[in-house]
């Protein structure tokens, strides 16, 4: 297998514009009003100064298109997936619960281990792996005696955010306790220390909290892992079902919850959307995380929690903050930047998710990244277009050169026609 190849960028400088104007944006949150819940009065500053601060942030420049109006997540924000630009926030670093979105976290944790390698691994669902899941847990349907691949189960976490297949994956990983420590420690090497792990499956917990910039790098971190690039895009498969004795074991449809991706139940697919992750528990509302590219530029996108009534308000308030930031590219400053992990600042290679995964293709362990065969099926919403995401040269500025480009390069990303 070809081995990891390194591609040092070229920092190329902008003549940045002299009038900007910082400004509190068109865009104020419902549920910061005087009867809703409001951030705490000191958050977070890691990424910049302005990310602690409560309320939207944004620096436009003379010619910026002004922020969508009546955006009401509790907290959100959009950058730049290569730079680490942050384009605009709101209360980033707010703890909030994170429900499903919090797999990113455990899948750029446990992917890349030995124990769940190759893809094609079989394994037997014990009874006790599926103990202890939360009363109405999302399922894609494991069930215990029945044999799956690794393969399969991650397409359950990604499309049907199963909670089932989480802690079965977390059971042949080594158990639900140690997939916490570890998660939590991944966490804290990406520097997301907003995030306090107490479910691997993202399920409402006390004290479990992430926020709007800690799953921002999350995405970001796993968006450097082949296989998490494969699984978050990918919107339709085939998932095992019953075996029944002396026939040809069954299997059905399984569709992914990423409405933008998709375009199911009306929600107009997104030009140039790429995964990444959805979810909703009665606590945490409903939280988004998307990574999208349009002419070479790759966008970040997190939600959380819209107080809007409308209907998928977290998808429509996303898909109006990408389009946002594709339209303020070279028009903003940015408030802030998505940090790197702790391994790359002191250049130690040491970290988990992605590092991980370029040790593995270094040492022939990966193949080369194949195309996804995701594409933006769309449901009974029609046929919408989305992005298949290349794998190729993946690219991990360490030391002194990550420091000096502040650049983490995502894979190419291409688009694929819709199919028929």
């Amino acid at each position: 297998m070809p081995a990891l190849k390194k591609t040092v960028l070229a920092v190329t400088s902008a003549a940045l514009l002299s009038a900007f104007v910082v400004s509190p944006a068109s865009a104020v949150a419902k549920d910061t009003s005087d009867d809703g819940p409001k951030p705490p009065a000191g958050m977070s500053r890691i990424g910049g100064e302005q990310l602690g601060r409560s309320g939207t942030q944004v620096n436009l420049g003379p010619d910026a298109p002004v922020l969508p109006k009546d955006l009401t997540g509790r907290s959100w924000m959009v950058a730049d997936a290569e730079s680490g630009e942050v384009l605009a926030s709101h209360n980033p670093h707010w703890r909030l619960p994170p429900a499903s979105t919090l797999k990113m976290l455990f899948a750029d944790t446990v992917l890349p281990s030995p124990a769940l390698q190759p893809k094609t691994r079989k394994y037997t669902v014990k009874d006790e792996d599926l103990a202890d899941m939360g009363e109405g847990s999302s399922l894609v349907g494991v069930k215990e005696d029945l044999s799956y691949t690794v393969h399969d189960l991650w397409l359950g976490v990604f499309l049907r955010s199963g909670n089932d297949a989480v802690h079965v994956l977390a059971a042949m990983y080594g158990g639900v306790p140690k997939t916490v420590r570890d998660m939590q420690t991944h966490a804290e090497e990406l520097q997301a220390l907003d995030t306090t792990v107490v479910s691997p499956d993202g399920y409402d917990a006390p004290e479990q909290v992430s926020s709007a910039y800690d799953l921002t790098l999350f995405a970001r971190s796993g968006l450097q892992n082949s296989d998490f690039r494969e699984y978050c895009s990918t919107a339709e498969a085939q998932f095992p079902g019953e075996q029944k004795k002396g026939k040809k074991r069954e299997s059905f449809g399984i569709q992914n919850t990423n409405r933008l991706l998709t375009g199911a139940d009306g929600v107009t697919p997104y030009k140039g959307i790429a995964g990444v992750k959805n979810g909703y528990t009665t606590h945490a509302g409903n939280t988004f995380t998307g990574v999208a590219e349009r002419n070479g530029k790759v966008l970040l996108v997190t939600v959380m929690n819209p107080s809007s009534n409308e209907t998928h308000a977290v998808y429509n308030e996303a898909a109006s903050l990408l389009d946002w930031g594709f339209s303020a590219g070279g028009k903003v400053t940015p408030v802030g930047e998505l940090v790197p992990p702790k391994s790359a600042e002191t250049g130690n290679g040491t970290g988990k998710g992605a590092q991980a995964d370029g040790s593995a293709a270094a040492k022939g362990e990966n193949g080369p990244a194949k195309t996804t065969k995701a594409a933006a099926a769309g449901g009974s919403g029609g046929v919408g277009v989305a992005l298949g995401i290349v794998g190729g040269v993946l690219v991990l500025l360490a030391g002194a050169a990550f420091l000096v480009n502040r650049r983490w390069p995502l894979p190419d990303l291409v688009r694929r026609r819709p199919r028929p």
